[in-house]
């Protein structure tokens, strides 16, 4: 039975407020609105007299209305005092409309719940909910579902238990793949998904709230098995594909590359680039994540295999998320492979949107034509006039930065021969183990996870805001001392809602501090060829000072920048506070991060904040970092735009359910094997059709 839509095609009447919303939050389908399950539970099954009720519990209440006034002060409210016979509790609306008024006039029988507090004189409960008394009470715990605005709860619940009536839930995964998962007979998905809609008065509050009841345990091994089904399904597909196979060659570009590089890359470089040669040499197109902890050496790994693609004939494209980091790649790879280019006649172009028009033109003509060996830029790579000769090798940095959509845009540069490039994605923040054997099931993995030698361990302290003027005396002996410091903030400009110190603001305060010293100020909004400028005179030495907003954040090397104040540390993410920690100690200096933080008016920093600040101090190992930061954040949040399109886990926790993921990645090719039916039946419900974003 094919699943109904939410609403049927034929009425063509104007969707109403409610059905928007529904749409809004993808609640499109039958199995959609099912599979929409609740937040938390409110018990409306039984009424408590007042006079056993305690101060703290959330109960229902019944009783007459005895009195209603809206008082005046010391704000606006509404008061209704309701008894019933045992005792007497006031009802307290700071919000409210003349409909409730009328609803709760004197005389009126009522029934509320809320959480009972003291008063004076009696209980009060603050704005609880309400409706006429009378009539059977519920015979099931009453769900309160993820919402939106112009979402009523009433209008949801009646949404969700329609679609649960409709929803084709028939079983897709076959008897014996499930039994592999537990010795206990499961629960079928039919009745998992009516118990938690609709669960009964005795069932365990804290086995629902904490997804650790049977019925949640089947829904998420479902929801992963659905997630491994499509990654293996991209992963099968793409070996139907064809790329150009990059052989190495006698005394070939990467070698020369090697003689000519002043340092010996690690044993950690020579394995991964093994793996990339390995890949490139094959006619099924490379996918492969390379990621590594910040200045691990991804970029002479990327281009080695830069070197394999031009030397078979063919181009290498490298996309950047900003300006900045596109162009500390050119100036590096620029200065490895200008010089063996140009024997060849080949060269390595520069493509960004702030171009100026004669000068985009030749590199636009240089990359038609073929000359242009290697494209480095940002976005304006994947721009519909951009067109390679034969483009080979797509190499992206920072992949989570950039959108689906884009990636794929950048792999489709070469559809025309029915072809397509290999694809290297790269990654600063490594990805912890269990986000790679979900997430990224699709990808082959390599890790760099050895330093390069001569990098310089950094000393991370914690600073309270009132001790900027240590912070700035530290800064002068830096200074003194020939060395660097760059100083972050997270805004650019005063902001009304939040009451952070700003990098315009700490520019000049820094400049009154510093007499006879230049401080240098970076940010996204500046015209780009003034950001240029600042950067060259930062990495030439002419800048002692850089105050800088997270433009920084990755790619900026500069080996005599010795100190990093981060300015409202509690306010930035565990990734990015180690990604900012990592632009200092590359030089044979001692290098220091200092994280300035402001508590609250509540003089206590929250959970979250302390958690990170905590884990900076404790270590420096980016993987250890990566896990805690997933820990904090979750993978949705941690992942960023990787996942653009693409259904996150909304029900399956990685940390917590490591067994069901571990069943979940055996079970999926025996099943893609042996039932391809259900499979797809199965992924279907599960993703509806935003598997296909799984292929970038």
């Amino acid at each position: 039975m094919p699943d109904a839509p939410a609403r049927p095609p034929s009425d063509s009447k104007p969707l109403s407020a409610p059905q928007r919303a529904l749409r809004k939050l993808g609640l499109v389908r039958a199995i959609d609105l099912a599979l929409h399950l609740p937040l938390r539970y409110e018990d409306e099954t039984a009424l408590i007299q007042l006079a056993d009720a305690r101060c703290g519990e959330t109960v229902q209440i019944e009783g007459a209305v005895t009195h209603q006034e809206v008082a005046l002060r010391p704000r606006r409210q509404l008061l209704v005092t309701v008894s019933d016979g045992s005792g007497a509790c006031v009802l307290r609306f700071f919000s409210f409309y003349p409909a409730q008024q009328k609803q709760m006039a004197v005389g009126q029988r009522v029934r509320a719940r809320g959480e009972l507090r003291p008063g004076p004189g009696c209980l009060t409960m603050m704005h609880p909910t309400v409706r006429a008394a009378g009539g059977a009470l519920p015979r099931a715990l009453t769900p309160v579902y993820p919402a939106s605005a112009g979402l009523p709860q009433p209008y949801l619940r009646k949404a969700v238990w329609s679609g649960l009536e409709r929803a084709d839930l028939s079983e897709t995964v076959p008897p014996e793949i499930l039994s592999q998962l537990s010795h206990q007979p499961l629960w079928n998905l039919h009745d998992a998904l009516s118990f938690l809609h609709q669960p009964p008065p005795d069932a365990s509050l804290a086995e629902l709230e904490s997804h650790s009841h049977p019925a949640w345990q089947r829904l998420k091994a479902d929801e992963l098995l659905a997630q491994q089904l499509s990654q293996l399904q991209a992963r099968r597909a793409r070996r139907q594909l064809r790329a150009p196979p990059l052989q190495p060659r006698a005394h070939g570009l990467p070698e020369q590359l090697l003689a000519a590089l002043p340092f010996q890359l690690t044993a950690a470089q020579r394995r991964v680039s093994e793996e990339i040669a390995r890949d490139l040499a094959r006619e099924q197109p490379m996918h492969r994540l390379l990621q590594g902890d910040v200045g691990s050496g991804k970029t002479v790994v990327a281009a080695l295999a830069a070197c394999l693609a031009i030397d078979g004939g063919w181009q290498c494209a490298l996309m950047a998320p900003t300006e900045i980091l596109a162009r500390q790649h050119f100036a590096r790879l620029a200065e490895w492979l200008a010089p063996l280019l140009a024997a060849r006649n080949q060269s390595v172009a520069w493509l960004t949107g702030s171009q100026q028009k004669k000068e985009r033109g030749q590199m636009l003509q240089a990359i038609q034509s073929g000359q242009a060996a290697l494209v480095v830029g940002t976005h304006a790579v994947i721009q519909e006039q951009v067109r390679f000769e034969r483009l080979g090798l797509a190499v992206i940095d920072e992949q989570h930065r950039f959108g689906v959509q884009q990636r794929l845009d950048l792999r489709n540069k070469l559809s025309q021969s029915q072809q397509e490039p290999h694809l290297l994605m790269m990654s600063a923040t490594p990805i912890p183990r269990t986000l790679a054997m979900s997430y990224y099931a699709d990808l082959d993995v390599s890790t760099l996870d050895e330093l390069p030698p001569g990098r310089t361990p950094v000393i991370t302290k914690l600073a309270a805001a009132h001790r900027r003027a240590d912070v700035s005396a530290r800064i002068r002996a830096q200074i003194a001392q020939g060395r660097q410091v760059y100083w972050v903030c997270p805004l650019i400009e005063e902001s009304e809602a939040l009451d952070l110190r700003n990098a315009t603001e700490t520019h000049a305060e820094l400049q009154q501090a510093l007499p006879g010293h230049q401080v240098g100020l970076l940010h996204s909004r500046m015209a780009v060829a003034d950001k240029k400028a600042v950067m060259e005179q930062f990495v030439s030495g002419a800048l002692p000072v850089l105050v800088s907003t997270t433009v920084i954040e990755v790619g900026v090397d500069v080996a005599n920048a010795s100190l990093m104040v981060i300015e409202h540390a509690e306010r930035f993410g565990l990734s990015q506070l180690h990604q900012l920690r990592g632009r200092v100690g590359r030089g044979s200096a001692a290098a220091a991060c200092v994280l300035l933080y402001a508590a609250p008016e509540s003089g206590r920093l929250g959970e979250t904040a302390r958690a990170r600040l905590k884990a900076m101090i404790e270590t420096g190992d980016g993987f250890e970092i990566a896990r805690r930061d997933l820990e904090l954040r979750g993978p949705g949040e941690f992942l960023g735009a990787r996942q653009s399109g693409a259904a996150l886990l909304r029900f399956a926790d990685l940390a917590q359910d490591a067994p069901l993921l571990q069943w979940a990645r055996r079970a999926a090719p025996q099943m893609l094997d042996t039932h391809p039916g259900q499979a797809a039946r199965h992924i279907d419900r599960w993703l509806g059709g935003k598997e296909q974003y799984l292929k970038a």
